[in-house]
């Protein structure tokens, strides 16, 4: 009797097992469906190296100067900026500023951002956005090369412009970039651990959780001004002048649209929502309040005067867990990409495009699920798209459309 239960525990054991065995298959054939539906059809799917010969170490920045050059700039986040000529043949690269002695780096800290001034070929004027210990603090920087044309940089050159405490070692943003209207903009994490415990994203006598607008070429503030037309310039409230748009939780990337100038970011979410959003000079984005269009703290009737600003596109956690904000592709190389929006999740590869109407989102695509740790997306003088592997220290981009 014993031995008839247990060949027939063992039988029903085998069946429920070939049943769940059936149902993961049907499920990742679905998903395999739906997967290749999304798809962009033809060779733009394919990732490859965009400089074989070359590797960094976590690179989180690749940018151009503007500067005639075709040379391009990769940021690691130990502390260097590299520098070679933007072609797939090139063979080494040289280290156009070191200055690991001064950053800390190490999990969401380190060397973060990158900005040459649009009169950099005259002045030779270039930014960069650090952390640092003892004290924890972010520190805007600008640096000066003798020419443009120098391939190295002395780190003796640096003029800090600004500064602010770090209350945790995450969440710090770190992006820069010069808009249209020749100002830096600069984006803030919310001071980092979770939840905004200290709510410094609605907090705007703080400078943490925010896009920032900043002049470098006024002095009112010491080595930088405050646009005229900021939101908060001249108050008389105690806000931070130079707050452009706030309720961000951590904007790790941003982006201008190279044809309309619109301003793009990922906003890296909590523990439901990554979130996609357009920044207007102004904006209120919704976190703690908000993370993504739901409420977080409070859990119900967040925003009674429905003055937050909703995501443009928003994914669950079930999707990826840290978004990294892309650029909206203007380049000639790949047609089928024109005028979409490319983003990323750091935790999966997976790799995104995002079609669009004016400030709303038409539809969505994966593009492809091999991306490897994006860190950040990065664009040549032509437009060109580059998508940055953190952990493999790679430069890759797609291969061009047939």
């Amino acid at each position: 009797m014993s031995s008839f239960k247990h060949k027939a525990t063992t039988v029903l054991i085998l069946v429920a097992a070939v049943g769940i065995a059936s149902l993961v298959l049907l499920m990742y054939q679905l998903n395999e469906k739906k997967y290749v539906k999304n798809l962009i059809p033809g060779a733009t799917n394919i990732l490859e190296n965009a400089f074989p010969n070359l590797s960094f170490n976590e690179p989180v920045e690749f940018t151009h100067a503007g500067d005639s050059t075709n040379r391009v700039f990769v940021v690691e986040q130990s502390g260097r900026i590299k520098v070679f000529n933007n072609n797939v043949a090139t063979k080494s690269s040289e280290v156009y500023l070191d200055i690991r002695d001064r950053v800390s780096d190490g999990g969401e800290m380190g060397l973060l951002g990158l900005a040459f001034d649009p009169n950099f070929t005259k002045n030779g004027y270039f930014y960069v956005n650090y952390t640092q210990r003892k004290p924890l603090q972010t520190i805007i920087a600008r640096y000066q090369a003798t020419s443009y044309k120098d391939i190295k940089v002395d780190a003796s050159t640096e003029v800090i412009l600004l500064k602010f405490t770090q209350p945790y070692d995450n969440h710090n943003g770190g992006k820069m970039a010069f808009g249209p209207d020749g100002f830096l903009y600069i984006s803030t994490g919310d001071g980092g651990a979770w939840g905004d415990q200290h709510n410094y994203a609605q907090n705007r006598q703080s400078l943490l959780g925010k896009i920032l607008r900043i002049d470098v070429g006024k002095m009112d503030k010491g080595n930088y001004g405050i646009p005229t037309d900021n939101p908060y310039a001249a108050n008389t409230l105690g806000y931070r002048e130079e707050i452009y748009a706030y309720g961000l939780r951590n904007p790790w990337r941003f982006s201008f649209d190279a044809q309309t100038g619109q301003l793009w970011a990922g906003d890296v979410g909590q523990n439901e929502f990554e979130e996609i959003d357009i920044i207007t000079k102004g904006g209120n984005y919704g976190w703690r309040l908000k993370e993504g269009n739901r409420c977080y703290n409070p859990r119900k009737d967040c925003d009674p005067a429905d003055s937050l600003i909703n995501p443009i596109h928003q994914y669950p956690r079930s999707d990826g867990t840290s978004v990294t904000g892309g650029v909206v592709y203007r380049g000639k190389r790949l047609p089928a990409l024109r005028g979409k929006y490319l983003f990323a999740d750091y935790s999966n590869g997976n790799i995104w495009t995002l079609t669009f109407k004016e400030n709303t989102k038409t539809s969505h695509e994966l593009l492809t699920a091999n991306g490897g740790s994006v860190s950040a997306f990065g664009e040549d003088a032509n437009h060109e798209i580059y998508v940055l592997d953190h952990y493999k220290g790679q430069i890759k981009r797609f291969v061009s459309s047939k």
